[in-house]
């Protein structure tokens, strides 16, 4: 009955290839498959399912406005929906954090708010090159490849991947170069040969590569930087936003103000695609048409992103419960870490991973929680790292189920007597 996924599907697929059942049902953090199984979902779709499958949270406006006989497709054109998603979005996010942002609907993906910063830095400041970050991913089109780490990635593009250069993120030599000195010489040096960047462009916690969270000192370190030598800073906060590491900008705990800011994932609240592109209004240069994109005005997602951020976001009671469950999430994770050899934890908030210094093992633990009845994905450059994006909605009791099959699913790899009361 599977047999067409693999006699006329690409060789391209890749999760299908460590899950291999057939999902037919999903709600919350649960996904059931065609025979029966269900399945505990921590990887929400690599993050674009902050708020679970279904939630009727979501589910009960959009089913309401499918069938009213309203605007699905409007590219950039004025709906009701789009404006109450512009209200909504100034009401409940920017203005609480005193964000002064243009919003720009670049495309319905990750990579498109990416292509679309990089395009207005350069146009803006009249310089070519960006600087991004090692082991750093921003997406999969040609722009947003020239800024990523990622050798597999970068070599699926076919051609040079010109005008970036990688410097080093948070703690890639252990400690033991202080951060910025390379860069801040070689801006301040008219003859070193470097030229001034349009741009640099950062995760706050690298996802793909190996759930890496910079510090906060250092994110204030990089802000400032670009400050003084009138650099833009992009923050990438496609999988890092939309509350996933505590609060909905993953920047807001630096206390910086990027320049400009990518969002998507879970912007839309559904798992629907949208992007946005947020920026400081004096970047607001474009011409009328000079970016554009067929599938920008994606009304439905409008639709459920209005209802979620009413939902969680109009107060700060969601913000509170996600405090508890972080700390859950957490707690839990440190405890594998200690009782088991050659573990640790990364991450921030609901971006956790758990790092093993044999790198083999994150992807035998990853498969033995599968057949236990979790989805988990590993990243990092060696696959090192056990990824855990639980989504923000999760149950206490649902997350406690998941971290016990995280905790056998260790044990029955790295052997350790301990690890029975992590």
């Amino acid at each position: 009955m599977t047999e067409i996924y693999y006699t006329l599907e690409s060789e391209v697929r890749s999760y299908s290839r460590s899950w291999p059942a057939e999902f037919v049902k999903a709600s919350g953090a649960t996904q059931t498959a065609a025979d029966g199984t269900e399945y505990l979902d921590f990887f929400a779709g690599a993050g674009a399912l902050n708020y679970g499958h279904n939630n009727p949270v979501v589910m009960q406006p959009l089913i309401e406005y499918l069938q009213s006989g309203q605007v699905l497709h409007s590219m950039d054109m004025k709906t009701p929906a789009k404006r109450r998603f512009l209200e909504t979005f100034k009401k409940h996010i920017l203005e609480p954090r005193d964000l002064n942002y243009k919003v720009m609907f670049p495309g319905p993906t990750g990579t498109n708010t990416v292509e679309a910063a990089l395009k207005l830095a350069r146009k803006y400041t009249g310089r070519q090159h960006v600087l991004s970050f090692t082991n750093a991913f921003h997406g999969m089109t040609l722009g947003s490849l020239s800024v990523t780490g990622n050798s597999m990635k970068r070599e699926g593009a076919g051609i040079p991947l010109t005008n970036s250069s990688k410097i080093p993120y948070d703690d890639y030599f252990d400690g033991e170069t202080p951060d910025f000195l390379w860069l801040e010489r070689v801006l301040e040096d008219s003859g070193s040969g470097v030229d001034k960047p349009a741009a640099i462009i950062v995760e706050t916690v690298q996802g793909e590569g190996g759930v890496r969270a910079a510090r906060a000192e250092w994110l204030r370190g990089l802000a400032e930087l670009c400050r003084r030598h009138e650099i833009l800073l992009i923050v990438d906060d496609v999988q890092a936003g939309c509350g996933r590491t505590g609060t909905f900008f993953s920047f807001e705990e630096a206390g910086i103000v990027p320049d400009i800011v990518c969002l998507s994932k879970s912007i839309s609240g559904s798992g629907l695609p949208l992007a946005l592109t947020l920026f400081r209004p004096e970047l607001d240069i474009w011409s009328p048409g000079e970016h554009n994109g067929t599938f920008r005005g994606n009304n439905p997602a409008f639709v459920t992103a209005t209802a979620a951020l009413e939902a969680y976001w109009a107060d700060d009671s969601f913000q509170r419960e996600l405090a508890e469950r972080i700390e859950l999430l957490q707690t839990r994770l440190t405890k594998i870490a200690l009782a088991a050899p050659g573990l640790g934890v990364r991450g921030r908030g609901m971006f956790a991973g758990l790092v093993f210094a044999e790198a083999e093992l994150a992807g035998k633990v990853a498969a033995e929680a599968y057949r236990n009845g979790l989805l988990v994905e590993t990243s990092g450059p060696k696959d090192e790292v056990v990824k855990l994006l639980p989504p923000l909605t999760v149950t206490p009791d649902e997350l406690n189920r998941g971290l016990d099959i995280i905790t056998e699913a260790v044990s029955a790899v790295v052997p350790a007597p301990e690890l029975a009361g992590a």
